[in-house]
């Protein structure tokens, strides 16, 4: 059988990776062939603040992952972006389809309306796709194809965010000689690779605790229904151990890593911890401390995390569209804790607003192939999720060729009366 080869460059704030994959014509899951990660720099918050640095650091990453592959150059690459404060949004279009059948070129014509909708040259549209079709004010999850009715609509969910990131990307990936194949909002992304296929279907909630930012989708009936970036990550904990206990910010990410957890209650009395602090002088001095000094620290930054997760699910209603599943991803995501933790911040008793206790779990890549032990976990979600984005290609409704065949005046003709009479 046939193989494609596809590839994918996460651009993330605390690390740039890209994976190299292999998938078989007919089939729709990868097979990871080349692997590169490399620090981050560059990058604040998801965004680019420095062209140079950001440039060098992908060219690092990328030249590992084709050296693994086999040393053949990649051109094309999906990237994820979170920058560009994205937005989403739903609406709704419906035309006439005077009681006939309902045709492949009825839906055509209905989407290209939605199309219409989806213009706006302030903002890029990242993602689209139709949610749900209707007829006659009844709503279903298929396409009509076949019915008979009066009004045929359909609901849109858009993905729009600024243009300057994405201008910033596309300058960064042209200095480094690679294509923009597609862009995905990283959200999206991670839950690609996060849920699995009856969780995307039934309604989930998928939480990506990355380095600089949490970002939160939502899924039903397999489309992408909600993607949002909240200012906050795994970095700002790291910030605060780094000030809190006057050590170097390389030093407090291992603390985290090691020793840090979210629950003050579940770390005993007496553990103690080495840590190297930073004198008046500059010089590094070890001392001991108690390990719950430390968690004292992680455990406030990651419950505000949560609760700002918790108080935009509340503000959009995902809960009552979705369903009360949440799958937790990403680096962060590997504190110590944070299962218990999130479970408590999104119960009935901390929040009555919910309603209802959510089912939680923690997630990591597992609809991609040939991963590594050291790079098959949480914190390569995104990356795997492109790929899975890759190999899909789901449909997007501005993406849909607006170019029809030229018909014949007869062929014209006999269309205008069908769609009138």
């Amino acid at each position: 059988m046939r193989e494609q080869i596809i590839a994918a460059l996460d651009i993330g704030t605390s690390k740039i990776c890209c994976f190299i994959a292999k998938v078989r014509e007919g089939e729709n899951r990868p097979r990871v062939v080349g692997i590169g990660h490399q620090v981050s720099k560059g990058l604040k918050s998801g965004t680019i603040v420095d062209m140079e640095e950001t440039e060098t650091s992908i060219r690092a990453a990328v030249d590992a992952a084709e050296r693994m592959a086999g040393g053949s150059p990649i051109l094309d690459v999906y990237v994820n972006i979170s920058a560009g404060q994205p937005v989403s949004r739903f609406f709704s279009v419906e035309v006439d389809v005077a009681g006939h059948e309902i045709s492949q070129l009825d839906i055509d014509r209905l989407l290209a309306a939605g199309q219409e909708n989806l213009l706006d040259e302030d903002r890029f549209i990242i993602h689209s796709s139709a949610i749900s079709f209707s007829l006659d004010g009844v709503k279903s999850a298929n396409k009509p194809l076949g019915m008979f009715g009066e009004k045929l609509g359909v609901e849109i969910h858009a993905s729009t965010g600024a243009i300057s990131p994405l201008k910033n990307i596309q300058t960064c990936l042209d200095h480094c000689h690679l294509k923009l194949k597609d862009v995905v909002l990283s959200p999206y992304a991670s839950a690609l690779a996060a849920l699995v296929p009856d969780e995307r279907e039934l309604g989930s909630i998928c939480v990506d605790m990355g380095g600089g930012l949490t970002s939160i989708s939502a899924f039903q009936n397999n489309e992408l229904i909600y993607g949002d970036v909240i200012q906050v990550g795994g970095s700002h904990v790291t910030r605060d151990i780094a000030q809190g206990l006057s050590v170097p910010l390389a030093k407090a990410e291992r603390l985290k890593i090691i020793y840090g957890n979210c629950l003050t209650d579940r770390v005993p009395v007496r553990d103690q911890i080495d840590i190297v602090q930073i004198g008046e002088n500059g010089q590094e001095h070890a001392m001991i401390i108690p390990r719950s000094m430390l968690t004292s620290i992680v455990s406030p930054r990651v419950e505000e995390i949560l609760e700002l997760v918790r108080d935009r699910i509340i503000e959009t209603s995902l809960a009552d569209r979705v369903g009360r599943r949440i799958v937790f991803t990403g680096g962060a995501s590997q504190i110590s804790g944070l299962e218990e933790l999130a479970g408590k911040i999104f119960s009935v008793q901390k929040s009555p607003k919910l309603r209802g206790d959510f089912y939680i779990r923690l997630g990591r890549p597992n609809n991609v192939d040939g991963l590594a032990d050291a790079t098959a976990g949480p914190v390569f979600s995104t990356c795997a999720g492109l790929l899975n984005y890759a190999a899909i290609k789901p449909d997007e409704i501005h993406s849909i060729s607006q170019k029809k065949p030229e018909r014949s005046l007869f062929s014209q003709i006999g269309g205008w009366v069908k769609d009138n009479f």
